[in-house]
């Protein structure tokens, strides 16, 4: 069974309202970490970039403003499936990202097909995982609490 999704998108760097690029973009899905993507911006002149998060954050941003912290995305008209802003941002530093929404939805339907949304609890070793990393956390902070009381 295959494991993950991947796929390269064109998108616009909106430097500012004068100026922009584009650049592409990689798109993966990993079935080992069903609820993430990765996006991975390949800016002219710096090592590339990659951004995780929420799989069901970018299908929502695709049809109505979405998102609250460091990732937002939203439809540029939200009467129309065209295209679509990512903001992302990292204390004071932002850089705003436009791409067409129909690659997107390409990529998020071969998601759909490698694991379905919903189904993510039930994808292949995700519980596995999940214990061993949380196994893991739990050992640590048992370990911290140990040496900060003794």
């Amino acid at each position: 069974m295959r494991e993950s999704v991947q796929a390269e998108v064109m998108m616009s760097f909106l430097v500012s309202e004068e100026l922009s690029f584009r650049i592409p973009v990689e798109l993966r899905y990993d079935a080992r970490d069903p609820y993430a993507i990765r996006l991975t911006f390949h800016l002219p002149g710096d090592a590339p970039v990659t951004w995780a998060f929420g799989r069901e954050l970018l299908l929502d941003g695709i049809n109505k403003p979405c998102g609250d912290g460091d990732v937002r995305i939203a439809p540029t008209d939200p009467e129309e499936l065209s295209d679509v802003h990512i903001r992302l941002q990292v204390g004071g530093d932002r850089a705003l990202f436009r791409a067409s929404a129909a690659p997107l939805v390409a990529f998020l339907d071969r998601t759909d097909r490698l694991v379905p949304l919903g189904q993510e609890r039930n994808s292949g070793d995700f519980e596995d995982h999940l214990d061993e990393a949380l196994s893991k956390i739990l050992t640590e902070s048992q370990q911290q609490n140990e040496q900060n009381a003794g």
